[in-house]
């Protein structure tokens, strides 16, 4: 962006321009435009795309200096005052991916490597926001990627990309998008993980919208004679075709394909040797007659020929003009595909008009058969824009705001909101209203960052009817809204019922929703109660949303427990599990991640292994900004068998596909939710279910110091232990003490002495153990580890459980949780001893050992 708020963009494998001139008429300034053919490079300098002429590369890409052209400009541009490339556009050659392509080579999959190309670049040049434009099969096909194996796309700009972006790839139909014909495509948008709180690569996506016929784009357009040009606009022509073939599509009717005329001279065929022979009809939609009241066909590169796919006018005995699919695909009419403006076109004399059409035609047909839709990118370009033309402060600078503009009080807040005289996103007044809900620690009413919402997205379910009704149990200032009104805009009716217990958040969702509009398919009724003890009178298709975490006391849970399968735990969330689960067929809330191993989840587990649970998104501690609490989503359909489950980490960059079966195994005290063979291999050496566990909660601070006397004890802490278990380490300032007979009051104290037991410690991923010591007692960073039947550990079995392998088990085990590590009832099962008896490996039972 430069200073004065322009922004900038790079497109690659830009063709003639035809879809990052929508970049051009949304006023962004292009840095550098590369195509590897120079004719349909001059187009683009045809329409003064660029502000520098070395901003035109026509170069190969993967060059490194072709890519350096690139970089040059990018430098050129930070000298006046360019700060950041604010979109990389990549639309990669797509032969290899197509289905329309039928003699795709083996060696596509190296050419498809150009997705690569265009990835490395975006890490190199770091956009505020990229784009990928392709075919509907585009993050399932096939590429070489940085490592040299063959994996599918999607794979690769995850792995690669995924860690400095947020992103969404979506299938559209351009024709319900703003384009006035059929084409299906896979757009991909990122945005830069620091703008990704205020917003969604979904968010930026072109409107949904009703399409249009061919008759209503196209239908006023003066009918052509044979070979005519319109002599009011030079692209509204045809190429003409051998006179011989007219009458092949003559007397069809819409929808009729010259392969169905009854007279064997009137289908497409070729005269050998003074003989009929008749051409093959490889494709159905060739030679036919495209229909007024339907919409526009998927315009091809071959577009100039009959036997070409959809080409054929539906009255007319001719292909589309260039007009004509200009307009099909919304190329704005002062687009340039010579450098001479149209009145200059039309002002040449037949002959030259001609001349001209023969020398270009074939160029611009190809170049409109392989844009990308003007209005596609245009919308794309204005969305960003409009983002980045509002204000995005920090948390830190929302709560200055907060503070000088007294936001606390209620009626200013409204105003604020109603007014927003700072011009502040959306998503900035929705964090405002977060923080300055005075209730919001006690209703557990967090911001739910956007970037979740973004990936609980791509997994909601689709839905082949009429009218959806989907419930928000817990709406807060609507987060979830733009993701349901984008994921349904293809729903004729969209009910959405939204429930929040606190009135101010009702009211202040009723002001960003006057604000900001409602699509015209959505009804929204708005339930200002307790949505635990409200009366959902209806069935729903989907629940989602972020309930809130808090533990209420057993006196305050009791109300709530009447209809709820699990008895054992007072957490908001799991009750809000239970009702969604009654009351929808899919249900999609984020969870504290504890849902998956604590022992206060148990029965919970064990009636979601019941059902399907379709995907779990791991999210670590990235779910809420400034809360230190790990979160998962689940994705559960109540009314279904168990099936397969997703699995994916937003933290480590793991998707997996499993059976359900396979990560909720009762062998194991809980989910194991990153199972694999590694976890199985491992597993199969131990032996499990062997200690119990003791970690105390008395021992503090406060009846503990430093300094060690004649009548105090040691006070063994986590860090005590040595790496590899084999010894107590003192450190100086870290070491403490207790005085015994505070000790002896403890019920640690039982523990004083007693060589039977063992030590690990609490909170790591580095677990170790080592025999009880003599004249010690362990606080809550130290777990005790008791052996159910007499046994004594040999040196070896306690040095593995500080080995690599044991350690990269462990964090499985654990589903790399880094908050809940606490060795409790359930997971201390995982501490197994080696089932071989070697030499170095001695586990038995003491009373054989004596």
């Amino acid at each position: 962006m430069l200073k004065d708020n322009t922004l900038t963009y790079i497109s690659l494998f830009s063709s003639a321009g035809v879809g990052c001139y929508g970049f051009k008429k949304a006023g962004f300034e292009c840095i550098a435009t590369n195509e590897i053919i120079e004719r349909r490079l001059k187009v683009q300098q045809f329409n003064k795309k660029c502000r520098f002429e070395s901003g035109y590369i026509c170069d190969d890409i993967t060059l490194d200096e072709t890519k350096s052209k690139v970089f040059a400009e990018m430098k050129r541009w930070e000298k006046l005052g360019n700060d950041r490339v604010d979109v990389l556009i990549a639309t990669p050659p797509c032969q290899g991916m197509s289905v329309a392509n039928h003699k795709k080579a083996d060696n596509e999959i190296i050419r498809n490597s150009l997705v690569v190309e265009s990835i490395s670049i975006i890490k190199q040049v770091k956009p505020r926001f990229f784009i990928f434009e392709n075919v509907a099969a585009f993050m399932k096909t096939g590429c070489t990627a940085p490592d040299g194996t063959i994996k599918a796309i999607g794979t690769v700009i995850s792995e690669e990309l995924s860690k400095d972006y947020t992103f969404a790839d979506r299938i559209l139909n351009f024709k319900n998008y703003g384009s006035n014909s059929s084409r299906t495509r896979t757009v991909v948008i990122g945005v830069s993980k620091e703008l990704s709180e205020y917003i969604s690569p979904i968010e930026l996506y072109p409107s949904y919208r009703s399409e249009t016929t061919l008759r209503e784009v196209i239908g006023n357009m003066p009918a052509l004679d044979w070979g005519e040009i319109c002599e009011s606009d030079f692209y509204h022509a045809f190429r003409t075709y051998p006179e011989d073939m007219r009458c092949w599509i003559h007397d069809l009717k819409e929808g009729q394909g010259a392969f169905d005329n009854e007279d064997p001279l009137k289908r497409p065929h070729k005269v050998v040797d003074g003989k009929i022979v008749p051409n093959k009809q490889k494709n159905g939609d060739k030679y036919t007659r495209q229909y007024w009241d339907k919409v526009g066909p998927c315009i091809h590169t071959r577009n100039d020929q009959l036997a070409s796919q959809n080409t054929v006018h539906p009255v007319e005995d001719r292909v589309f003009s260039i007009r004509e699919l200009m307009k099909l695909m919304t190329i704005p009419d002062d687009f340039r595909w010579v450098d001479k403006s149209l009145d200059e076109l039309n002002a040449l004399t037949p002959i030259a008009k001609k001349r001209l059409l023969k020398q270009e035609e074939i160029k611009i047909r190809q170049s409109i058969g392989e844009a990308v839709p003007t209005t596609i990118f245009n919308q794309i370009a204005l969305n960003i824009k409009s983002f980045l033309s509002l204000g995005h402060p920090s948390t830190a600078e929302v709560n200055r705001i907060i503070e000088t503009t007294k936001l606390e009080n209620v009626v200013v807040l409204k105003n604020f909101i109603k007014d927003n005289p700072l011009k502040l996103g959306g998503a900035t007044l929705a964090r405002i209203a977060e923080l300055t809900n005075s209730k919001r620690e006690n209703n557990s009413a967090y911001y739910t960052n956007k970037f979740i919402i973004n990936e609980m997205y791509k997994r909601w379910p689709d839905f082949e009817k009429d009218e959806v009704f989907i419930l928000e149990p817990s709406v807060g200032v609507g987060n979830f809204l733009p993701f349901l009104y984008r994921k349904y805009e293809y729903v004729k009716k969209l009910h959405i019922d939204v429930c929040d217990i606190d009135e101010n958040n009702i009211e202040i969702l009723k002001l960003l929703v006057e604000k900001y509009g409602l699509p015209k398919n959505v009804e929204l009724n708005y339930i200002c109660d307790d949505f635990l003890l409200h009366d959902m009178n209806k069935k729903y298709d989907l629940v989602v949303g972020n309930p809130p975490f808090t533990k209420l006391k057993a006196s305050d849970a009791k109300k709530y427990l009447e209809n709820n399968v699990n008895k054992d735990t007072t957490n908001i969330s799991e009750f809000f599990l239970e009702k969604a689960m009654r009351i929808s067929d899919n249900v999609d809330l984020i969870m504290p991640k504890a849902i998956l191993n604590t022992p206060e989840f148990s029965v919970t587990r064990d009636m979601l292994s019941k059902v399907r649970v379709a995907c779990i998104q791991d999210y670590g501690e990235n779910g809420f900004k400034g809360v230190l609490v790990e979160t998962v989503s689940l994705l559960v359909m109540p009314n279904e068998a168990p099936s397969k489950t997703i699995v994916e980490s937003m933290t480590l960059g793991i998707e997996n596909t499993v059976k359900q079966s396979y990560i909720m195994d009762d062998t194991y005290p809980y989910w194991i939710i990153y199972r694999d063979d590694f976890f199985d291999a491992v597993s199969e050496k131990l032996q499990f279910n062997v200690f119990t566990v003791f970690r105390d909660r008395q021992i503090t601070n406060s009846n503990t110091n430093q300094e060690r006397t004649p009548t105090s004890i040691r006070v063994l802490k986590s860090r005590n232990i040595s790496d590899d278990g084999t010894k107590v380490l003192d450190i100086n300032g870290y070491d403490s003490y207790m005085e015994m007979d505070v000790a002896k009051s403890l019920s640690a104290y039982r523990y004083v002495g007693n060589d039977e037991v063992y030590l690990t410690p609490n909170m790591t991923y580095k677990p170790r153990v080592m025999r009880n010591k003599d004249n010690v007692i362990v606080n809550g960073s130290i777990a005790v580890l008791i052996p159910k039947n007499e046994m004594e550990l040999s040196e070896y079995q306690m040095k593995y459980f500080s080995t690599d392998e044991y350690r990269k088990f462990y964090q499985i085990a654990r589903n790399y949780q880094t908050r809940s590590l606490n060795v409790d009832a359930c997971s201390v099962f995982f501490y197994g001893v080696l089932k071989e008896n070697k030499d170095y490996a001695r586990c038995e039972k003491l009373a054989i050992a004596k």
